[in-house]
């Protein structure tokens, strides 16, 4: 499973919040629920994730074997 864990840790290195990503860049918010809860997601979505931190993919998710996902 892919999980996003990662993203929540490169928003706050890179100064930003759930609330600017709503506001300023017009991110869905069921979009963030979605990546809170390790949903699927759009690869559109994650792609703009990129571009607005800055970062590279690997910044914003990983894959986890199932079984160590529910650990």
């Amino acid at each position: 499973m892919i999980v996003y864990d990662r993203l929540w840790k490169t928003m706050k290195e890179k100064g930003v919040s759930q609330y600017s990503l709503i506001k300023n860049y017009h991110i869905n918010e069921a979009q963030l629920y979605r990546l809170r809860k390790n949903m699927v997601v759009k690869t559109i979505t994650l792609d703009r994730l990129c571009e607005i931190l800055e970062c590279e993919i690997e910044d914003i998710c990983q894959y986890v074997k199932d079984s160590e996902a529910k650990k």
